[in-house]
């Protein structure tokens, strides 16, 4: 970790906005499970997630949109996640908040049905075979999914990796989802549409290359 990375994951801790699993080794302080409307934000508004969130690029530009909704950005990786809470605090947006959890510990983070939607932009696609039970879209975090999502709560996916896109697909419908709508080549299909636009600095990156950003939605229940 360069210097500049310590500095910034060392700050961290001094943020407001800023939840992170070191908070809760100490079993006196009760980690937010179903807890996050009443005492963490204050209010009753969905919540939407932003999972593997790097510097947060959704959760902080849908927050500014939709005030009337909450907005958690979540990842390990503080030094990341840090430019997105400066911005969050900087232009003190109260419907914001960053988690820095292990991701396949989001269900003691959260109650059952306490998330109305999730986002995933461009995850880490693990395409080596005996990494895919850490893609973000395997049984085991669609089981997670299905815990902390009510009824037909539905999870959005980005990603520049049309074996990720297509393995997505498959394994909602092997795990008995349902995929509500795809886009193959989200700017050659739809580039006016302003929720899909919406650019990470990855996604800068990627279309930089000139490679295709596709789009899927889909419901675990």
């Amino acid at each position: 970790m360069t210097i500049n990375k310590q500095k910034r994951f060392a700050q961290m801790g001094d943020f407001d906005h800023v939840l992170e699993h070191t908070d809760f080794q100490d079993p006196e302080n009760e980690k937010p499970k179903s807890r996050w409307h009443e005492q963490i934000f204050g209010n009753s508004n969905p919540i939407t997630l932003e999972l593997a969130c790097g510097t947060g690029t959704y959760a902080v530009e849908l927050a500014r949109r939709n005030p009337e909704r909450n907005y958690i950005g979540i990842d390990i990786k503080g030094a990341r996640m840090w430019k997105g809470v400066r911005k969050t605090e900087a232009e003190e947006l109260g419907n914001v908040r960053f988690l820095r959890i292990f991701i396949d510990h989001l269900d003691e983070y959260f109650g059952r049905g306490e998330v109305d939607e999730i986002w995933m932009t461009f995850p880490d696609p693990f395409p080596r075979g005996g990494d895919r039970s850490r893609r973000l879209t395997s049984p085991k975090f669609l089981k997670l999914y299905e815990i902390v999502l009510p009824k037909g709560g539905l999870v959005h996916l980005k990603t520049d990796d049309t074996q990720f896109y297509d393995y997505t697909q498959r394994s909602v419908k092997k795990y008995g989802g349902k995929v509500f709508r795809k886009v193959d080549d989200i700017y050659k299909s739809c580039p006016d549409d302003e929720l899909l636009t919406i650019k990470t600095v990855f996604e800068e990156k990627y279309l930089s290359r000139q490679r295709t950003i596709s789009y899927c939605n889909f419901a675990i229940n």
